[in-house]
């Protein structure tokens, strides 16, 4: 698990045990005051505790002190908020670290199919062995990696760099930026970029390769607003481009793209059903684009939820992702 991963989590952990040993430690306090028949402190504010997360405390000062076990507002509701903070803790592990596959095909005439797996934003999360199994589950030709490998509010290189080193193992992998690596150090992010070429990762920034049947381009985020196109371009073969961002899509048809792997929106956070994505990394409140294969003038637009996050460590309905999309 990354530094900043282990930090957010901590923070958490930390809140929760704290909360629950005062409010433990106030229940005890309040039975104390009581059988000296002294001020109380209020049914209200012992609530307030439990709602605030320091239900666990609350419930065992109940049972320890044999403190209000006797007042259905509590002996019914602590328990109830104990079951729903353990359910929540639980679930919301699950949401994280659960990866879940989604596939989809796209129709280029090609001879011969393609398997290509996409990963985005990874944010240095860290899913320990899990991540190259199930990706080496999908039998790929390549894998694309479109940005934000890495966090620029807490970086770790090495966790990206062991992802890239044992990704190198399984099929041929190319890589553009996202938003996250220009914004970091350029000689820091230059060093990782070169560790990361010697390892034999393709970088794709501002590149094309001819794939035969096909052309595999991408671009760097940097670029992504007004790249003016590719030079010595077959334009007779299908492409397929890696860009970070989704809301370029327009774009991305005017260069002659024909399916478009993106990234960067996270699934929106919080998937609401019926209505989408929640919120954006760029505050953008349901997205257009927030995670499926979207049709854009016969373009195939493929935004992946990524699998790590960066401000918001919390993902509902919304486990992280691995794309394999099928090209014919």
């Amino acid at each position: 698990m990354s530094q900043f991963c282990y930090n957010r989590n901590m923070i958490f952990v930390a809140y929760l045990v704290v909360i629950n040993v005062i409010t433990f430690a106030v229940y005890g306090l309040d039975k104390y005051k009581a059988g000296k028949q002294k001020w109380r402190i209020s049914e209200r504010t012992l609530l307030l505790l439990a709602f605030l997360g320091g239900s666990i405390g609350a419930l065992l000062g109940m049972l320890i002190w044999h403190h209000k076990i006797r007042k259905p507002k509590f002996y019914l509701t602590v328990p109830l908020l104990c079951a729903l903070l353990v359910g929540g803790i639980i679930y919301c592990l699950y949401q994280n670290n659960h990866l879940s596959v989604s596939k989809y095909e796209a129709d280029l005439g090609l001879e011969k199919d393609v398997t290509i797996v996409q990963i985005s934003d990874l944010h240095n999360k860290d899913f320990g062995d899990a991540l190259i199994k199930k990706i080496s589950e999908q039998k790929p030709d390549l894998i694309a990696v479109t940005g934000d490998v890495v966090d620029s509010r807490h970086t770790d290189y090495e966790t990206a760099l062991t992802f890239f080193r044992e990704a190198v193992k399984i099929c041929p992998v190319y890589y553009v930026t996202g938003n996250h690596e220009e914004r970091m150090d350029r000689v820091e992010i230059e060093a990782f970029y070169g560790k990361m070429v010697e390892m034999g990762v393709h970088d794709l920034n501002n590149a094309f390769t001819d794939q035969g049947e096909y052309v595999l381009a991408g671009i760097a985020d940097r670029s992504l607003s007004g790249f003016p196109g590719f030079k010595n371009l077959d334009e007779g073969k299908p492409m397929i481009l890696l860009a970070h961002e989704p809301k370029y899509a327009d774009g991305y048809k005017r260069l002659g793209a024909d399916v478009v792997l993106s990234g960067h929106i996270h699934g929106g956070q919080i998937i609401i059903p019926g209505k989408g994505g929640l919120l954006s990394p760029d505050g953008e409140f349901f997205p257009k684009y927030y995670g499926d294969m979207y049709d854009v003038d016969g373009m195939k637009l493929v935004v992946s939820r990524g699998l790590g996050n960066s401000i918001l460590p919390l993902r509902i309905n919304n486990c992280p992702e691995i794309v394999v999309i099928k090209v014919h």
